[in-house]
């Protein structure tokens, strides 16, 4: 897809996407318990398709209802295949490769794009002290595994990703430990497994988090008996960073559907959006936003990198140099977001500096139209639109179908707040 998008003032209301964080979650939650479960609100991105397909080939049953929620019916993982895949999803294969061994079938575990290129080593280390079998391609994909897996007590290293742990804490609830504790180093983005703990204590799995390095089971609440579970999908903070960081640069507009008080890791845009001068007011459920004046600012993202991309957008009408910290967790992700960032900004007309763990932006200099590039990576695809909402030119993003691995109504979306996007 090419996707063109040209200077506009937009205006408007709109409503948050469903939170893709959220609703795998949610889909892994409804796979390991046994019973009926309801998924409002449910997202529609590939990464969420990818879950729903993997739950089903894991042994859930799931129908989508006349008003568009999910039903899902499961007796725990009931292996319909001996293969999953879990498309371009990071999330889905470090979260379900610990769950899929909660079986003691063996399972192939596949994923495309760049997932498979992306470091798996963790599970040939962690795997095998819980009984679980693993083979891989030299710590990349596919995994060969068989379980079934033996909670105990481990510690594991959660410096390169917190969705590792995501996937062993679901594990171990799936099979039904207790007083038993994962102890993790050097964990990154804590509020994602916040984030992970609220979704299991809805299910009714307790686990005791003592300052983000031990991780207690507890006995599960009577929440995991057979009763019907009903699970509201969050909106999406970090697809309404875009819409955010839109609004503050071409705006004003309003955001509806985000929960200020969320767990999410991109609710941390709040304060890049606050510290940089725009008009901007949270309310419950919604965020009203326009532009002002914008200086540049400081943010530190290691705990939530996903908003490097937006706030690289916002940073380029900020006058001045914005820093933002957290630049090595950016290595492994659908590209090689700092130099991907870097590369098709300048193509925009913005400079960028990488420095140790730092990535400087000169702001406020202005952005030109050109030809971009989305590397295959749906953030930069749509950090580029929402940049060229205030370009002195038309900007066109190539291959900006990107935006369906997480907002696949993104450039719709957009077009709905009044800017001028042809894509096809």
């Amino acid at each position: 897809m090419l996707a063109r998008v040209t200077p506009s003032i937009i205006s408007g209301t709109i409503t948050a996407p469903a939170s893709k964080s959220s609703m795998q979650r949610a889909c892994a939650a409804a796979l390991i318990r046994s019973g009926e479960t309801i998924i409002k609100n449910p997202g529609v991105s590939n990464d969420d398709m990818a879950a729903i397909d993997v739950i089903q080939k894991l042994g859930a049953v799931v129908t989508k209802l006349e008003n568009g929620d999910l039903h899902i019916v499961s007796g725990g993982v009931n292996p319909a295949s001996n293969t999953i895949n879990c498309g371009e999803s990071g999330l889905g294969i470090r979260m379900f490769t610990p769950i899929a061994a909660l079986s003691d079938n063996p399972i192939t575990i596949m994923g495309m794009g760049s997932l498979t290129t992306r470091p798996m080593h963790f599970f040939d280390e962690i795997l095998p002290q819980v009984g679980v079998s693993i083979a891989s391609n030299a710590g990349k994909l596919p995994l060969q595994i068989q379980g079934p897996i033996k909670p105990q007590n481990i510690t594991v290293d959660g410096s390169l990703s917190s969705q590792f742990l995501t996937g062993l804490l679901m594990a171990y609830g799936g099979a039904g430990a207790s007083d038993c504790t994962i102890t993790v180093a050097s964990l990154k983005s804590k509020p994602y497994i916040d984030l992970t703990l609220a979704v299991m204590q809805h299910f009714g799995w307790n686990v005791e988090c003592i300052n983000h390095e031990q991780f207690i089971f507890k006995a599960p609440s009577n929440a995991l008996d057979n009763s019907t579970i009903k699970y509201q999908v969050e909106g999406d903070w970090s697809g309404a960073s875009f819409l955010l960081v839109a609004g503050a640069i071409a705006g004003g507009i309003v955001v509806e559907g985000l929960d200020p008080f969320s767990t999410q890791a991109d609710k941390a845009v709040l304060q890049a959006l606050i510290d940089c001068g725009c008009q901007i007011s949270i309310q419950p459920n919604k965020i009203e936003i326009a532009p002002l004046p914008l200086k540049a600012f400081h943010f530190n993202a290691t705990d939530c990198p996903d908003l490097f991309p937006p706030l690289v957008a916002l940073a380029s009408y900020c006058t001045g140099k914005t820093v933002i910290e957290g630049v090595s967790r950016l290595a492994h992700k659908e590209s090689d977001r700092a130099l991907t960032l870097q590369q098709e900004f300048r193509k925009l007309g913005v400079t960028i500096t990488l420095q140790d763990d730092l990535m400087i932006i000169e702001g406020g200099k202005g952005v030109h139209g050109a030809t971009v590039h989305s590397r295959h990576d749906h953030r930069i695809a749509m950090a580029c639109a929402v940049a060229a909402l205030k370009a002195d030119g038309v900007v066109e993003i190539e291959e900006a179908d990107a935006i369906n691995k997480s907002y696949p109504h993104f450039f719709s979306d957009l077009s709905y707040l009044k800017a001028t996007v042809d894509y096809k």
